[in-house]
């Protein structure tokens, strides 16, 4: 299995915006998180270059224009943060962390059917 590297809250922000559209040029990356947060140009460079350095994004150059590009997927990243929280939490657990989530989430009955169709579908 491929190792996925550790991402910040901050550099998930980031990867949202490359794994919606890449390959993106840093100002692209700039202006798309301009209007979801209001970290300047240099933090965005930063966090480009931090997730270049751990390999989860790469980049071409031509001339003086980076573009950037997602090494890893989303779905990939999404299934390495839940075992990781469920390492730290639930000592890597699974039953105990459901048995909180059904005990304190408010569920309608279109949810407890999907969770149902689910747990059936893993009996077969």
């Amino acid at each position: 299995m491929k190792t996925v590297p550790h991402i910040t809250d901050a550099e998930w922000e980031v990867m949202k915006v490359l794994w919606n559209e890449s390959p993106r040029t840093a100002n692209e990356v700039i202006d798309a998180m301009q209007e979801r947060t209001e970290w300047k140009p240099k933090t965005i460079r930063t966090l480009l270059n931090r997730l270049a350095q751990k390999q989860a994004i790469s980049f071409t150059q031509e001339n003086r224009v980076y573009a950037y590009f997602p090494l890893v997927s989303e779905g990939e990243c999404v299934k390495s943060e839940t075992q990781s929280f469920l390492k730290r939490i639930y000592g890597g657990a699974f039953k105990p962390m459901l048995v909180n989530f059904l005990k304190e989430e408010q569920l309608s009955e279109e949810d407890i059917k999907e969770l149902r169709d689910m747990l059936d579908g893993k009996n077969k």
